[in-house]
């Protein structure tokens, strides 16, 4: 089975224990399906938002054991057997569609604790989503995964400033925009400069923090999904390298990690040591 992703988060690949596909594959068809209904085609604001309130009265109707509309049938009938099987958390499957729903309105962060609150519902539920698939419910394993999610949604959000930016979505803080002097002009209009470059540094470092903060997460995920949970959280670290090799100017292009990334990344993998 090849990876497949919602943002950056690996759903259903070689290293998934089999027995977990279909109910991961689900949640990804749920989760793809909600953020094309947000965010793709050229419906209005008022239609996708009218679309997610019928997706979500879908997402109810088969938690309470009844059948959904035939509109996403092919969504929610797998779902809803996973549901069932593994007794999924339904708020945090309503979390994402929450998220999504803010989305379409592209509002502005004031500081780094309101986009925090978006990374709890559109990141975050889906590693907890994981952990409850895998039988890790702990505290302390909760606020990892939370941090990895969060830290991945941070690194794609200052990845894809020279794409989401001229859409209008801007995800930078007002806080730290304004501290470095940067407007949402600048940003829209892809400007580079010191200060926007200083500005990234800064949102990288933070998001940095956060994967270090998450990382010793992998040692607690049993068998396969832990080494491909090492694959993810060294994938994040390897896009924030490859932004600070260009000196942070993702307003002018998009870094990624290809194949060619493959050696090093599974090298790295293997090297993480759980600490003493």
């Amino acid at each position: 089975m090849s990876v497949d992703h919602y943002e950056n988060f690996p759903v259903a690949s070689v290293l998934c224990p089999p027995a977990l596909r279909p109910a991961i594959t689900a949640i990804y068809h749920f989760a793809r399906t909600a953020d094309d209904i947000a965010d793709e085609g050229l419906a209005s604001t008022e239609a996708r938002l009218a679309d997610l309130a019928d997706y979500r009265r879908d997402l109810m109707l088969v938690a309470t054991g009844q059948p959904s509309s035939a509109r996403w049938a092919r969504v929610f009938t797998p779902l809803a057997a996973q549901i069932a099987r593994h007794r999924l958390p339904v708020p945090l499957l309503a979390d994402l569609l929450d998220a999504f729903a803010q989305d379409t309105r592209n509002p502005l962060y004031p500081d780094r604790a309101a986009l925090l609150d978006y990374c709890r519902r559109s990141a975050d539920p889906i590693g907890r989503l994981l952990l409850h698939l895998y039988g890790i419910a702990d505290a302390q394993a909760l606020r990892r995964s939370d941090a990895i999610c969060s830290a991945l949604q941070l690194i794609n959000f200052w990845q894809d400033l020279s794409v989401d930016s001229p859409r209008g979505r801007h995800y930078v803080p007002e806080a730290d925009r304004t501290q470095h002097r940067v407007t949402l002009s600048d940003l829209a209009t892809r400007r580079d400069s010191p200060a926007a470059r200083a500005l990234v540094r800064e949102l990288c470092g933070w998001a940095h923090g956060l994967m270090l903060e998450g990382a010793p997460l992998v040692h607690q995920v049993p068998g396969r999904a832990g080494w491909e949970l090492r694959l993810v959280v060294q994938g994040g670290l390897r896009i924030l390298e490859k932004i600070a090799a260009m000196d942070h100017a993702t307003l002018l292009r998009r870094p990624t990690v290809g194949a060619a990334d493959a050696p090093l990344l599974l090298w790295r993998a293997l090297a993480m040591r759980a600490a003493r």
